[in-house]
């Protein structure tokens, strides 16, 4: 054991005095206890140890910027905080600095994002697959900025400036139903106890849903869309979508599994319909060549989670940004394509576009719907075809090509 009076030349001199060592501690001569310990040739501390409760005690007093004296008036008055303990009066100071290491803070409020999840894990068993790919997206996409904050830091300023991203991204259909879903949670985080308030509740409704969702792009319009839509994911998913009319969730998600590209169909299962039926898309030569030119990166066709592409919000302004047409959203397009498969010249039957939709309603519904079991496969094919040649000549013509249209049947 290394003992020397400790002066502030002691901060040089330790290293010479180590030889190498890995731990290294001089004590002082004139108080006992006291002492300069060097670690790993480079780590300085000024120490005090002390016998107490039949174990030896050391403690830091500070590193090799404090002073000697410094560091040695501050172990005067540990060396006092033993010997009070000793004598019954108080706890010494080694007692005192394991209390704070084994004390744990509070911990912290866990984020929106850790709440979605549990919201969601709670859900999926209670929504069909289609709904609950709908609300996850709205909630985990829609609102990503709040994910790390706590539920008590988010305002209603903060939900009304994602809702107005919403819109201006998507109308103002997809901003009600984004902000229905973030409703619903928030009631079910009232109910677990998570919060107090529902600061949707305050939050204005978008208005002028009834309008957007009247909205039928022109031809000109699916043109100027499908030629500038991005050799992407988000772009073939907009051009099967004017190609078969399907749901954006029934694109966006669809998987390898539900493709025969022999038989030429995509076979939706019940679990991803919104009227819960299995439901078989006859492929256009055109759909067909989109899909075969996909790489395979697993069982989803788009996107890299397993339900399928995230993040429509973005690509869609950038779309927007380029074609410099009235606003419109990718919901339209279905309703676009159920418009044009009605009228000259493709010209299909009301019964048929209902069968290519998948709608339930009109020729299908009630006790007309109970009896009426045809799929109509043929009929979807021929309409689907007959569609799919009208949309390549209006987007050939608008690229400036000489086509003939089809001509109206009958």
């Amino acid at each position: 054991m290394t003992r020397q009076k400790l002066t502030k030349q002691s901060l040089k001199a330790i290293k010479e005095k180590a030889k190498g060592k890995s731990d290294f501690t001089m004590w002082d001569l004139q108080m006992p206890g006291f002492g300069l310990r060097l670690r790993n040739g480079t780590m300085l501390s000024w120490v005090l140890q002390y016998r107490m409760d039949g174990k030896d005690w050391r403690i830091k007093i500070g590193d090799g910027s404090m002073s000697c004296d410094d560091a040695r008036q501050q172990v005067a008055i540990l060396k006092g905080q033993v010997q009070t303990a000793r004598n019954g009066n108080g706890i010494h100071p080694g007692k005192v600095r394991d209390q704070q290491k084994a004390y744990i803070a509070p911990p912290k409020p866990l984020t929106f994002a850790a709440h979605i999840e549990a919201y969601l894990d709670a859900r999926k068993s209670a929504v069909r697959e289609s709904t609950f790919g709908e609300i996850t997206r709205y909630l985990k996409n829609g609102f990503s900025v709040l994910s790390t904050l706590s539920l008590d830091e988010i305002e209603i300023r903060h939900i009304a400036v994602e809702l107005g991203a919403i819109e201006k991204a998507s109308g103002p259909a997809s901003a009600n139903r984004a902000r229905s879903a973030l409703s619903k949670f928030y009631k079910w985080a009232i109910g677990e106890g998570l919060c107090k308030a529902n600061p949707v509740r305050d939050t204005n409704l978008r208005e002028g849903e009834n309008e957007a969702r009247d909205r039928v792009l022109s031809d000109k319009e699916i043109a100027t869309v499908w030629l500038n839509c991005p050799d992407s994911d988000y772009g073939n998913i907009l051009k099967l979508i004017l190609l078969t009319g399907c749901r954006r969730e029934e694109i966006g998600g669809l998987m390898w599994s539900e493709i025969d590209l022999t038989a030429k169909t995509i076979t939706l299962p019940g679990s991803r319909t919104k009227n819960g039926l299995d439901f078989v898309i006859p492929l256009s030569d055109t759909a067909l060549s989109i899909l075969s030119k996909i790489e395979r990166r697993g069982d989803c066709v788009f996107g890299k989670k397993a339900n399928g592409l995230s993040g429509w919000s973005k690509p869609k302004r950038d779309l927007d940004a380029v074609a410099q047409i009235e606003a419109w959203t990718v919901h339209d397009l279905r309703r676009t394509v159920a418009t044009k498969l009605a009228e000259s010249p493709v010209s299909v039957q009301p019964h048929i576009v209902e069968a290519c939709l998948n709608h339930i309603s009109g020729h299908k519904s009630g006790v007309a719907g109970t009896y009426n079991r045809a799929q109509y496969q043929p009929e979807k094919k021929e309409a689907l075809d007959r569609w799919a040649h009208h949309l390549k000549t209006i987007v050939a013509q608008a690229s400036g090509a000489n086509v003939t249209r089809l001509k109206r049947k009958g």
